[in-house]
């Protein structure tokens, strides 16, 4: 039986811990209030590498690009780009892009953000960037010539990285980062809110709404309720599903929903003696029945994946190897691989796996129901759920059996080298499971050599095939994208990364 018995329970004693200080700032007007359900890291853009701190990011940050609503290249800092050949991009940037300070973000303070990501000192998850830029050169004030390595297809891609001033080493910035857009950094309190103002130099409309507060909420109830007392006017795709009917019908509360490309899965650590047994990856993929979780846990808010790319992108490859729910076949499996079942229906499990995930009530109840299906394969499953940085910490280091996650904003093939690449393994990249082939190595590389769609597709769809064989992750789901707010907020509109850019251009509609 699923372990669901503290679903309806309401956890008053965290809403009586709530800051009361949302409310506060909601009824004078001076602020929106967004709940969050984990801790951004870093507001540093160099640094930073959870989705929490990436979705605030373009509301103080301009990027020499950024990705439109289709995920295609748009401007940003940069009005304009050409590419004299392979290896060349040269950039023209926007005069009178400024920061809170009156500083103007020019081709060197551009030149300076991505030199300053090879400084040892800084440590940044991002360093991979600027070691395949041969040059960085600063023409004039507003045109900056970047030579590659060599051929990287994905490069723009990489080029939505904030801005900062080249002074930004300074104890200023630290405290409260700063960029040139339409908001900086009030106060940052680890654990609890990043407030962001407007800011009063910034080159568009200054934003309608001159304070936003992300309140970090870790608990779904708690989350839900803030809103409908409205002591939280926005919720952003992390709206337990079974609190969805009642927030459709609270006419307080705009609910809208739209298919979403952010994918989870199932991840396994592939140097476990236990789990580098393919069969057993296997059989725990087929011992998963994502389509009766997917319609009666989450409420059909979800569609079953089968791979990293999401079915409306060019990428997408719909004829990759899939695990259908069939638990005989598991347990087939997992006795072919050795691991026989010591008491048949008795209560001696096959082996014992530990399962990692975070403390939101929906991402638990995820885990006790795919450990309650594998325990009827013979697997015992232990699920644990610790605070957002100490488990995202520890997938990072390695240190699970399996665990759950969610890529968010997957806008790009080139992940798959992120992903999987054995040379991607932390912290050098987000390989987080060690998986390593070196097939698999050679056609990632040759991906990014790759300039067009065209020629990129046959490659990124073998790579999919491999992946989807070999599992290092089980795919489950894309989650649709997902709002839930206060019904006089207006101009909220969905990116494919999640982010909350366009908060910038929302408004409070006044009422009589």
């Amino acid at each position: 039986m699923m372990r669901l018995s503290n679903k309806g329970i309401i956890l008053f004693a965290l809403l009586a811990t709530a800051p009361g200080a949302c409310s506060r700032e909601n009824k004078a007007g001076a602020a929106l209030v967004v709940a969050i359900e984990g801790n951004p890291t870093s507001l540093d853009p160099r640094v930073a590498q959870d989705a929490y701190s990436q979705r605030i990011f373009p509301l103080v940050f301009e990027g020499l690009l950024s990705l439109d609503q289709n995920a295609l290249p748009a401007p940003g800092l940069a009005l304009s780009w050409e590419q004299p050949d392979p290896l060349t991009y040269v950039f023209h940037l926007a005069p009178g892009r400024l920061t809170p300070t009156g500083h103007e973000i020019a081709a060197r303070d551009v030149a300076a953000t991505f030199d300053s990501l090879s400084d040892p000192a800084l440590r940044s998850p991002r360093k991979v960037i600027r070691d395949r830029i041969a040059r960085i050169e600063a023409l004039d004030d507003h045109t900056v010539k970047f030579t590659l390595n060599q051929v990287y297809a994905p490069f723009l891609s990489d080029l939505v990285l904030g801005i900062i001033p080249a002074h930004a080493d300074s104890a200023e910035f630290r405290a409260r980062p700063f960029g040139s857009g339409p908001y900086r950094v009030e106060s940052f309190e680890p654990g609890a809110a990043v407030t962001l103002i407007a800011n009063p130099r910034f080159h568009g409309a200054p934003p309608p709404i001159p304070r936003i507060v992300f309140r970090v909420v870790p608990d779904d109830t708690t989350r839900v309720l803030a809103l409908e007392r409205g002591e939280v006017q926005l919720l952003y795709n992390n709206v337990p599903p079974d609190d969805l009917p009642l927030l459709q019908k609270n006419p307080r509360i705009t609910v809208r929903m739209r298919p979403g490309i952010n994918y989870s899965y199932l991840g396994f650590n592939l140097r476990d003696p236990v789990l580098k047994n393919r069969a057993v990856r296997e059989a725990i993929a087929m011992a998963i029945d994502r389509e009766t979780i997917s319609r009666c846990l989450l409420k059909d808010t979800v569609t079953p994946a089968a791979e990293l790319m999401a079915p409306s992108h060019w990428a997408y490859n719909p004829d990759v190897e899939q695990y259908p729910f069939d638990p005989d076949r598991a347990q087939q499996l997992l006795d072919q691989a050795g691991f026989i079942d010591p008491d048949g229906d008795g209560p001696e499990p096959r082996f014992k796996l530990e399962y990692k995930t975070s403390q939101s009530k929906t991402r638990r109840w995820v885990a006790d129901a795919i450990a309650d299906q594998l325990e009827k394969v013979g697997i015992a499953v232990e699920v644990r759920s610790y605070e957002w940085g100490t488990f995202f910490g520890d997938v990072r280091a390695g240190e699970f059996q399996i665990y759950s996650l969610t890529w968010v904003g997957i806008t790009d093939p080139d992940i798959y080298y992120q992903a999987f690449h054995s040379a991607s393994i932390p912290p050098n990249g987000d390989n987080r499971n060690r998986y390593q082939n070196p097939a698999f190595d050679s056609l990632a590389e040759a991906g990014r050599l790759a300039l067009t769609r065209e020629t990129r597709r046959p490659i990124y769809f073998q790579l999919e095939q491999i992946i989807a064989h070999d599992l290092p992750y089980v795919s489950l789901w894309y989650g649709n994208d997902i709002v839930a707010m206060d019904h006089k907020l207006q101009g909220f509109e969905f990116y494919p990364g999640g982010d909350f850019r366009s908060l910038a251009r929302a408004r409070f509609k006044l009422e009589n």
